[in-house]
């Protein structure tokens, strides 16, 4: 098949969510598609340039289904409601990519106009509501890492070693504190992930000023 930027992109992908950025090299990528390391160059002429096409498709992606999400809200749907809106697609857009989460919390490095696009997006979703712009800033990076932190944990690998139902006890006894808080947060990870950007808007709204007040 003819070598595209497309295709280099969707190689790339796969060698990153299986080697990680250390392991993703022009020469791996050539290999996935049976091509010669010097063809590539006149489609994607570095790695450094790959990986910001690689973290620009993705982040457009969660763009489009962040646009998708907020035109389904009802026209009455408040800030908050959009904010979980954007969350909640950027999550699952990032989820559909092993490695995804670790691309995306790079991209803004890369200058990724797609990354750029959603924190521009979520910058005025916060103006509407009213947040001072000198917490604004904050808000935004605050939810956006935590998506992609979220998501980290999500598609981390399993502990190499089992749990031994000692190990199980000995925790119940010696953090008995944290043991009934992940007992009574225990629903299912969608849920989860709902409940902890209203946590986080809960705490952004505290930043609201009401009108007239210094």
């Amino acid at each position: 098949m003819k070598l595209t930027a497309d295709r280099i992109i969707d190689a790339g992908m796969t060698v990153f969510a299986e080697s990680g950025y250390h392991g993703l090299s022009m020469r791996k990528v050539a290999e996935r598609l049976g091509a010669h390391a010097g063809s590539l160059y006149y489609h994607v002429p570095s790695k450094s340039a790959l990986l910001q096409l690689m973290a620009d498709r993705l982040a457009c992606q969660a763009y489009e289904a962040g646009t998708a999400a907020l035109t389904a809200l009802p026209e009455q749907a408040g800030w908050k409601d959009r904010v979980e809106a954007q969350a909640v697609a950027l999550r699952h857009s990032i989820r559909q990519h092993r490695g995804g989460a670790a691309l995306f919390a790079d991209s803004p490095k890369v200058l990724s106009a797609g990354a750029l696009s959603l924190m521009e997006r979520l910058l005025q979703t916060l103006l509407d509501a009213g947040v001072p712009e000198g917490r604004r800033g904050v808000a935004a990076d605050a939810l956006l890492s935590h998506v992609t932190g979220f998501v980290l944990q999500e598609q981390g690998d399993p502990p190499a070693a089992a749990v031994t139902p000692q190990a199980v006890a000995e925790i119940h006894d010696r953090f008995p504190m944290t043991v009934a808080a992940a007992s009574a947060s225990a629903h299912g990870l969608d849920e989860k992930f709902v409940q902890s950007v209203r946590l986080l808007c809960d705490g952004i709204e505290a930043q609201i000023r009401p009108p007239g007040r210094p």
